[in-house]
């Protein structure tokens, strides 16, 4: 079905259901505060198993505090939050240790006679069987976030966070990587979250794009096309979730964008 078939404000969004799959992430009222500035105000959040969730937000609307909750990094004793204990992020930096090799940064933390081989594994299916023992100081930018992407897939996740992965790329590199994402998620079925400035993204690999303000889900947008003929069916899309940022929509070479995920499928 080649259309946007959802699009609903919150709180409306919180009585809808997609599906009755098992729920992987879960919050239900959650809130964090920092002194007497409150960042995430009674938030509701549910992530199906194996969905792909693109979230949006300004600067300072809480896409940070809501990615280290879901990455288990802060304290959310007391309140009524579900997330997997095997979970895994992908950060806007490799973040990869530059005196050990390609294999072994993406072995790190792995335990079992078999390491190496995994590791192996994970860096073939992200196209760099050939970097093995290369130093991460000698890949590109794209090599490099390939080579996170290994790392985090190495540990079959059910959830995976990536946080702005691919700002830090070109144009071209950055549509390829696309690509490999949606391949990788196809092949694992992780549920992912994806935090992310660019709107375009967003439509080329949500499954539904949620928009944060002031610690908020204000908008939620359910996208049912096909990934690479999304060009007509998301052209409304954009503009209201742009809106939904506080910027006017203009005319862009979306099918381009699409294309590359469609390709890489």
């Amino acid at each position: 079905m080649n259309a946007v078939v959802a699009r609903f404000p919150i709180p409306e969004a919180r009585s809808q259901r997609l599906s009755q799959a098992e729920a992987t992430v879960r919050l239900k009222g959650f809130t964090r505060r920092f002194g007497a500035n409150t960042i995430i105000d009674d938030l509701d959040l549910e992530i199906r198993a194996g969905e792909f969730v693109a979230l949006l937000g300004r600067s300072g609307s809480g896409k940070t505090t809501l990615l280290r909750t879901l990455a288990g990094l802060d304290n959310v004793a007391g309140q009524d939050v579900l997330i997997p204990t095997s979970r895994a992020v992908v950060f806007q930096d490799a973040r990869l240790l530059p005196w050990k090799r390609v294999w072994r940064n993406v072995a790190l933390g792995l335990r079992g006679n078999d390491v190496r081989e995994r590791a192996e594994t994970a860096l073939k299916e992200v196209g760099l069987g050939h970097r093995l023992d290369a130093w991460p100081l000698t890949l590109s930018g794209g090599e490099a976030q390939r080579t996170a992407l290994a790392r985090a897939l190495v540990r079959e996740p059910k959830l995976l966070l990536l946080d702005e992965p691919f700002a830090a790329l070109d144009a071209l590199t950055r549509m390829k990587m696309h690509g490999l994402v949606l391949s990788l998620w196809q092949a694992h079925r992780p549920a992912v979250m994806m935090v992310t400035h660019d709107v375009d993204e967003a439509m080329a690999l949500a499954d539904r794009i949620l928009v944060l303000d002031q610690g908020r889900i204000v908008a939620e947008e359910i996208i049912t096309a096909e990934r690479g003929n999304r060009t007509s069916a998301v052209r409304p899309l954009r503009a209201r979730l742009l809106g939904y940022l506080g910027v006017e929509a203009t005319e862009g070479s979306y099918a381009d964008i699409v294309a590359a995920p469609a390709r890489a499928e």
